[in-house]
């Protein structure tokens, strides 16, 4: 480790000794000379690959084809113009693949890098894939460096304006092992899920602190409202003690709806596995009724069948207001607004990258979030919420959202 913290800043302070960088451009600069021997050690190694022998070799009197020099070639990569040495070949007949003839953009390959890195490979694994594909190895350095690019972006992410009005919004929270000096502890990862007026998905941030609590809560929503945010129909959540209120506090006339699957779980606990399916079937009959008298039976009907399982029913009673809640809109509202699934997926997807070993610090973390966030909105892109056009037409009939809705559409 300390080897590695060696490195890292003699290769740190080689480029502030020979660049002397006072702003981010002039860093932008310094790190695209460090990309340009890349790509060209890369050629090198495609050229080798081609002719069957290194450059200086005894192998070059056994070919009739040979080096022939090199052409200078301007082209496109995520840190900007660059002139890239590629090397020739006598008979004109090699095809270099990381940079293509007639190519020009090539910004492609330190996307390939970060793509890796979202998906949680290590940079050996990346250093070996490249590796594997272009003969040449990459430094965990120069993969830093790559990975870090993605920092400035990142924060202008976090801090983009937002769109005036969100009618479904999503929150939950997962953890994530940090490393702190000689410890490792746990750190609350929030995440908000949003469905704009078209019924398009966007994730519009993510933060980190130590643990959930309402008060950080009410931070996030009153940040995103500095961002543009001006009206929220619906949150659905998990039951945070007190983030209903402060939902209230920041976005009047919200209505802040418990995610029915989570009362399930909780209720679950109570209840014996033979039980689960005959016990989980009775309560769709409730949240699943066409009407609030229809449920308010059923209600009535559990409570009397389950009553031996007091703290399951228990569950259930200190609750059934978010259930009755559910009765006041129509039906194809209620399937959007009953769960928080939709954020559940988004977090099961962040877990699928964060799950390996402890990171050192927040930026590491929001780093690889936020790599995973561009292939979620990449997937996202062209699709909209289910049914959306009855939603929407549901939304727009409705006494308590009609002017509102129609204000942003």
């Amino acid at each position: 480790m300390r080897r590695k913290n060696k490195v890292n800043n003699e290769l740190v302070n080689k480029i502030i000794e020979e660049y002397k960088p006072e702003t981010a451009k002039d860093v932008q600069e310094a790190l695209k000379d460090i990309f340009g021997p890349i790509f060209e050690a890369m050629l090198q190694g495609e050229m080798n690959s081609y002719l069957g022998y290194e450059n200086n070799s005894k192998g070059e009197k056994n070919t009739d084809n040979r080096r022939n020099g090199y052409i200078n070639k301007n082209v496109k990569t995520s840190m900007g113009e660059m002139t890239v040495d590629v090397p020739r070949d006598r008979d004109g007949s090699f095809e270099p693949q990381i940079i293509p003839k007639r190519t020009k953009d090539i910004s492609d390959i330190d996307q390939k890098v970060l793509s890796m890195y979202a998906k949680r490979m290590s940079q050996r694994d990346i250093s070996a894939t490249i590796e594997d594909i272009y003969g040449f190895k990459v430094s965990h350095e120069t993969i830093s460096q790559i990975t870090d690019c993605v920092i400035e972006e990142l924060n202008e992410w976090q801090a983009r304006p937002l769109k005036k009005c969100y009618p479904f919004v999503f929150v939950d929270c997962m953890y994530v092992t940090m490393r702190y000096e000689y410890e490792c502890k746990e750190s609350a990862v929030y995440t908000i899920l949003g469905y704009d007026t078209n019924g398009r998905k966007e994730i519009l941030g993510i933060w980190l602190n130590d643990t959930e609590s309402k008060h950080t809560w009410m931070q996030i929503f009153d940040e995103i409202k500095q961002r543009g945010v001006e009206d929220i129909f619906f949150i659905s959540m998990d039951g945070v003690s007190g983030l209903e209120e402060g939902a209230k506090e920041i976005f009047k006339g919200v209505v802040v709806q418990r995610c029915i699957v989570h009362l399930i779980r909780n209720s679950l606990k109570y209840v014996p596995s033979k039980d689960y399916k005959k016990f989980t079937a009775n309560l769709k009959l409730i949240y699943g009724a066409p009407n609030l008298k229809a449920a308010q039976n059923e209600f009535e009907k559990f409570k009397t069948t389950w009553a031996k399982y007091s703290g399951a029913v228990d569950v259930w009673e200190r609750n059934f207001k978010h259930v009755e809640q559910l009765f006041d809109y129509p039906s194809d509202i209620r399937r959007v607004m009953y769960t928080t699934n939709a954020i559940e997926s988004v977090n099961s997807s962040f877990r699928k990258v964060i799950k390996k070993g402890a990171f050192p610090n927040e930026t590491a973390v929001l780093k690889l979030l936020y790599l995973r966030t561009l292939e979620l909105q990449k997937k996202w892109e062209n699709s909209t919420l289910r049914n959306w056009s009855i939603v929407r037409n549901q939304l727009d009939a409705h006494p308590q959202f009609q002017d509102r809705f129609r204000k942003y559409c």
